[in-house]
């Protein structure tokens, strides 16, 4: 694993933890679709949180939630679909990000809860 990976695999994990501290039920890491991924699926309350992590080590070409663009957003919308089709849930979905900033030991991590919204074409 490099340097990359495991920046991206200390900060899923460290998303997991906070969303488990404020009281989220994570029900899934790194669940696939196909090719699709969704980082970490959990539960708050009524809604079922389709969670994409993004971490990095330097915000010098923005922030890391900007990397979370249309076609990554399609892609989450459609795994989360599967999941729901799957386990039969019948949950209002929301779409979060989690930032998360590492500098040497240290991690700075933003909850962007309705991050998105699905767009109804």
């Amino acid at each position: 694993m490099n340097d990359k990976q495991k920046t991206g695999t200390e900060g899923e994990s460290r998303a997991a933890e906070h969303l488990r501290s404020l009281g989220y039920e994570v029900l899934e890491t790194n669940w696939r679709f196909g090719q699709e991924e969704i980082d970490i699926i959990a539960r708050d309350k009524d809604f079922l949180v389709v969670a994409e992590v993004k971490t990095r080590s330097t915000n010098y070409f923005g922030e890391p939630e900007a990397f979370v663009n249309k076609q990554k957003q399609r892609h989450l919308i459609k795994a989360a679909g599967a999941y729901i089709d799957k386990h039969n849930l019948n949950l209002e979905v929301r779409f979060d990000i989690v930032s998360i900033l590492k500098s040497g030991d240290n991690y700075k991590v933003q909850h962007i809860p309705n991050a998105f919204y699905p767009l109804v074409k």
